[in-house]
């Protein structure tokens, strides 16, 4: 089996280049090797590649600059799947795509199932919402999967910018309303192997799927979570878990509005592919024995 992975230098692109690497002959590109806002130059990577499945974690992921580079995310985020779809249409290839809570726009007082309405608040959650979009019209064979707050030991994320101003500050401010399931980068990659080893049933239920980890909580205490861990390995810390302190979003403005509400219900992922999704607090603290070095 051939398979491209995108944004291999990525959160996820980094997990997934370990865990599809015994499934097959693995092609792994970025940024460097394959602009994804140049449209001839995905189809000269997938016509050199020519992929039994497709693999795209890669995306614009600034959610504050998007606004300000429109184009450029919807490029990335928005015309690249479908690209990728109109090629992998052709040579029967499965997609395996990724996608974000933001095309939701937090109001529902419940977790987001698959067919609820859609609503972004910024460019970023409009973009990706456009790809999920141009993926399914190509006709590909595709399982888009929907997560939330990725953090992995490879790259930037919350939960290292939570240490990084742990150990700088003598306390914290974070915001305490906004609620969703801290997801690592490593559980998403074992379950796209798992899907890529069983590419032919994945095909057969082509469609959008949520996917994070099981349970919620919020900022502030994913932050407190994160601060705790460390403090008991040992770190050096100005700031402990006592000293973090629930504001409210409108206390700490951005250029992009998050959603209050990112709880993604994944029963149809569950049930569909027969695979358990653990609590978030079980993966992270995994990820952050990782992350973490007294």
């Amino acid at each position: 089996m051939k398979i491209l992975l995108t944004g291999k230098n990525g959160q996820v692109g980094f997990e997934l280049e370990r865990t599809l690497a015994v499934l097959g002959d693995v092609t792994a590109v970025d940024v460097d090797d394959c602009n994804l806002a140049d449209e001839a130059a995905i189809a000269a990577l997938v016509v050199r590649v020519a992929p039994d499945v497709i693999v795209n974690p890669a995306a614009y992921t600034a959610v504050d600059n998007a606004e300000k580079n429109q184009d450029l995310a919807f490029a990335i985020n928005g015309r690249a799947p479908g690209i990728f779809g109109e090629h992998a249409k052709r040579l029967g290839a499965l997609v395996i795509h990724f996608s974000t809570d933001y095309v939701f726009d937090g109001s529902k007082p419940t977790p987001y199932v698959e067919p609820d309405a859609t609503g972004p608040l910024g460019v970023y959650g409009a973009s990706k919402l456009a790809g999920e979009q141009s993926l399914a019209a190509s006709g590909a064979a595709h399982v888009i999967l929907r997560t939330s707050w990725v953090v992995g030991a490879h790259g930037a994320n919350f939960a290292k910018t939570m240490l990084r101003l742990a150990k700088e500050r003598d306390s914290l401010n974070v915001v305490s309303d906004q609620f969703g399931a801290p997801t690592t980068a490593a559980l998403l990659a074992d379950v796209t192997a798992h899907l890529v080893r069983n590419r032919n049933i994945a095909a057969q239920h082509s469609g959008v799927y949520h996917c994070v980890n099981a349970g919620e909580t919020n900022w502030c205490d994913y932050a407190k979570f994160v601060i705790g861990f460390a403090q008991r390995a040992g770190v050096a810390l100005k700031a402990g878990p006592e000293q973090v302190n629930p504001i409210p979003s409108s206390a700490y403005p951005t250029p992009a509005k998050r959603p209050s509400n990112s709880r993604l219900d994944t029963s149809k992922f569950r049930s569909t592919f027969g695979l358990q999704l653990p609590p978030w607090q079980d993966s992270l603290t995994h990820t952050l024995r990782q992350m973490v070095t007294p």
